[in-house]
């Protein structure tokens, strides 16, 4: 018995035969290692506790979330054709809209995949930081509808406002559940 086949596999994350430095968009989340909450904090004025709106949360960058940052921005100067159009760093994961838009003619030869992309990304990260902090691989979704490129961009948005309500009604339940 070959003690390989009892190893559980690897689920693969990319798309088989799927070219991923062809002009699409991708919606990217990369993850901290171990769930880690390093890369900023969330909070919302007491103001706006009732009735909060994405503007209203204030991200709190870390000195590993102001790097990160420093790289998303990055990306598009260090690859032509690449575009970050919408990005948010949570406290253990970041989410991109990557576009990949080459124009009709131009050489593909010199043009990355969206996995050196990303590989490029956390390197440079972990190089500046020194030490290691995310998770392997990363998660990518194929936006292929124009509705599809909206709900990414929203689900962006409304990321750091959905975090902290679903904190709020966590702890209302608690409270109910101990009384």
């Amino acid at each position: 018995m070959n003690l390989l086949e009892n190893l559980p596999k690897r689920k693969r994350q990319r798309l088989e035969n799927y070219d991923y430095s062809q002009n699409g968009a991708y919606f990217v989340t990369i993850c901290v290692a171990n769930g880690d909450p390093i890369l900023s904090r969330l909070s919302v004025g007491t103001v706006a506790l009732d009735c909060p709106q994405p503007k209203d949360v204030k991200i709190q960058l870390t000195q590993i979330g102001r790097i990160a940052e420093k790289y998303i921005k990055s990306i598009e100067r260090s690859y032509e054709y690449v575009f970050v159009e919408k990005y948010v760093i949570m406290p253990e994961h970041i989410h991109m809209l990557i576009v990949i838009d080459v124009p009709y003619g131009a050489s593909r030869a010199m043009h990355p995949t969206l996995s050196q992309i990303v590989s490029s990304f956390k390197r440079l990260v972990v190089k500046e930081y020194g030490q290691k902090i995310w998770q392997r691989g990363f998660y990518d979704k194929i936006i292929r509808t124009q509705k599809g490129f909206e709900t990414a961009w929203y689900y962006i948005e409304f990321n750091p406002l959905n975090r902290i309500q679903n904190k709020q009604n966590k702890s209302k339940e608690s409270k109910n559940e101990n009384q």
